[in-house]
């Protein structure tokens, strides 16, 4: 496989990681931060905004799974998608960790 096989199957992970918060949020009703919000990332945005950027990372994600190979056959390219995971999960518990603080 080619670097930017691995480099998407690491945004692959990251998108789909993002995707799960909106969505969550977003079917239960409850609005969230999206880059949309007023301060991008800090204000929430409607539920149905986290629907819609849910399933945009979603179909990113995918498309980017599928552009980067990932494969159960290969543990490199498994391993660099969980840190894709990973890397935006931890990143999301820090930067939402206090939002309802203000």
């Amino acid at each position: 496989m080619q670097w930017y096989h691995y480099f998407s199957g690491f945004w692959a992970g990251a998108f789909w990681a993002n995707f799960v918060p909106h969505f969550i949020k977003g079917i239960a009703g409850d609005a969230f931060p999206t880059p949309f919000a007023k301060p991008p990332g800090k204000g929430l945005s409607s539920p149905i905004v986290n629907v819609l950027w849910a399933l945009f990372n979603l179909v990113v994600g995918y498309l980017l799974f599928r552009f980067g190979k990932v494969s159960f056959g290969d543990n490199l390219s498994l391993a660099i998608f969980f840190a894709g995971i990973a890397c935006i999960s931890v990143m999301g518990a820090i930067t939402f960790a206090n939002k309802e603080k203000g």
